[in-house]
């Protein structure tokens, strides 16, 4: 029955010895893989940019903000006109008709300024020879902040 014991031991001391080994073996693999992902950061660049203030100052924003401006008022208009006679579920109903048309308004009027400041921005990087452009809220740390350049662009100054 010793005998047994001794073989358990030494079986449990070489599983133990094998499973160090291939620790040691992962964590040279894992090593050397970190190393190839640090040299492949330092070789792409990445830019950022305050994506919400290039629309903002967008010269079609203001023009797509009165536009929309202006539908919302007849919407209300609208709706206080016909609802009138309404009861509350038709009244609903309208209303959410109202919403839907206004939402998708709103969208064909802002995606054209969302395009032209994405392509601006897309040129720009090309230009400096950026392969990944974030937005500057989405940044802890680093990055060339290309949002003047792209502002530039923008206006055509």
């Amino acid at each position: 029955m010793l005998k047994l014991q001794k073989k358990q031991v030494k079986f449990v001391s070489l599983a133990i010895a094998v499973m160090f080994l291939l620790g040691i073996v992962g964590l040279a693999v894992s090593q050397s893989s970190t190393s190839y992902a640090a040299e492949a950061n330092n070789s792409s660049k990445i830019g950022v940019v305050n994506h919400q203030l290039l629309i903002s100052q967008h010269p079609d924003m203001a023009n797509a903000q009165k536009t929309m401006q202006a539908e919302v008022e007849q919407a209300k208009k609208d709706f206080e006109e016909k609802s009138a006679t309404m009861n509350d579920k038709e009244k609903q109903d309208y209303y959410a008709q109202v919403q839907q048309r206004l939402t998708l308004k709103e969208q064909e009027l802002i995606n054209p300024v969302f395009e032209k400041v994405d392509a601006a921005i897309k040129a720009v990087a090309d230009a400096k020879g950026l392969s990944v452009v974030m937005d500057k809220g989405n940044v802890v740390y680093g990055g060339q902040d290309i949002t003047a350049e792209v502002g530039k662009k923008i206006s055509g100054k």
